[in-house]
């Protein structure tokens, strides 16, 4: 596997940013009333998922920063999660093959987070 030169070479970020813009132009069909409720909840979670990619990798030159934004990335992962359960359940997204395919590829996602995170724990050295 070759190193990335920069945090848009990483799955994880390519991913990350597909489903963010995903999301984002799904929640603008919300009911109105879930636009400002679940619908910016969940926006914010998806690029927050993005923004702590690129963050951490900003400064992975200090391995305990680079494993906190990876971190934060998959607990905004999750939370990403829950919000469009909560979008499904109450039936604001009512596209049952929409809901599948978004929570398949946030399962697919949050894997390859904690193996990422698993792989810097494991590998990466900080500068002496």
């Amino acid at each position: 596997m070759q190193k990335p030169k920069g945090y848009r070479d990483l799955d994880i970020y390519k991913l990350a940013k597909k489903l963010a813009i995903e999301i984002h132009k799904i929640t603008l069909s919300l009911p109105q009333f879930e636009l400002y409720e679940e619908g910016s909840q969940i926006r914010r979670s998806s690029k927050s998922v993005v923004s702590n990619i690129v963050e951490g990798f900003a400064r992975r030159k200090y391995k305990k920063d680079f494993l906190y934004y990876i971190t934060i990335s998959i607990g905004e992962c999750d939370e990403t999660q829950v919000h469009l359960e909560i979008l499904f359940e109450t039936e604001s997204l009512k596209d049952k093959n929409l809901y599948d395919y978004l929570k398949s590829e946030y399962n697919i996602l949050g894997k390859m987070l904690i193996n990422f995170h698993k792989s810097v724990l494991k590998h990466h050295l900080s500068p002496k």
